[in-house]
């Protein structure tokens, strides 16, 4: 990583509890490089582990719709160890490995006819989350007709969960690459066979 990690022990009383909580999140598992390089600034460290929380655990967004977005920001940032741990969390959701394919493979869509029945192995739904995150990701603007396609299947909930997961795992990424925490920059991602 580009700065050595924070302790993985609290280095002192006041930032035990952000440590405790952190941990409590993460349990059974210990706590990530992510967390480690978070740390750093415990009071940070602990919002933003409140936030990914609440997007990991309490929104109403199917799964492996959430987990596919997830994964797609990976792909279109870079981001190694987010597309090895998200894309294996898509298919265990039941995503299909044909569609995970897509995910890594299709080109990014800056302009989208969303089609009814998807393409490359992908249905409606998972297609039209798919544009949807490039757009988000890529260009920022969504298009009318894709926002419209997302929102025949998500309620208006949904949606804002949805929106909040994409930006939410572009800041996560872009943290990792950036400070190539976990040391995986230039590595490849796992093949969509090895999830």
């Amino acid at each position: 990583m580009r700065v050595p990690y924070a302790p993985s022990e609290p280095p002192n009383e006041e930032a035990r509890p952000v440590y405790e909580r952190i941990a409590e999140r993460r349990k059974p598992r210990p706590l990530i490089p992510l967390d480690l390089a978070l740390l750093h600034n415990p009071a940070m460290a602990d919002g933003w582990s409140s936030f990914i929380g609440a997007i990991r655990t309490k929104t109403s967004v199917p799964e492996g719709l959430k987990e596919l977005a997830i994964s797609r920001v990976a792909v279109l940032n870079s981001a190694v160890h987010e597309w090895d741990i998200h894309a294996a969390i898509a298919v265990k959701a039941g995503i299909s490995r044909d569609a995970m394919q897509a995910a890594f493979d299709l080109p990014v869509t800056k302009k989208a006819t969303v089609q009814k029945e998807g393409v490359q192995g992908l249905t409606g739904e998972e297609y039209a989350v798919l544009c949807y995150t490039d757009q988000m990701t890529i260009g920022v603007a969504v298009e009318d007709d894709v926002a419209g396609k997302v929102k025949e299947f998500l309620s208006d909930k949904q949606v804002v969960e949805l929106t909040a997961t994409v930006a939410a795992y572009n800041c996560v990424s872009r943290f990792l690459v950036a400070l190539d925490v976990g040391e995986c920059n230039g590595r490849g991602m796992k093949a969509v066979k090895d999830l």
